[in-house]
């Protein structure tokens, strides 16, 4: 049982494994944080420009 416990202790490929997890974990956030940030900004760009073809099509068909 020792030799395992002690054999289980000297290997450190899991803490490395979690590290990169660790580090793989929070790009992500970012990534998230800054698609929820542009895709808003997207979203009023394109209310905008919906808006003013709608407008534009409307006096269009007025004339």
């Amino acid at each position: 049982m020792m030799k395992i416990l002690n054999a289980l202790k000297g290997n450190k490929s899991g803490a490395s494994a979690a590290e990169y997890a660790l580090i793989v974990a929070v790009l992500g956030g970012f990534v998230v944080l800054g698609a929820t940030a542009f895709g808003g900004s997207l979203q009023g760009a394109l209310t905008t420009s919906g808006g003013e073809l709608e407008a534009q099509a409307t006096a269009g068909a007025a004339n």
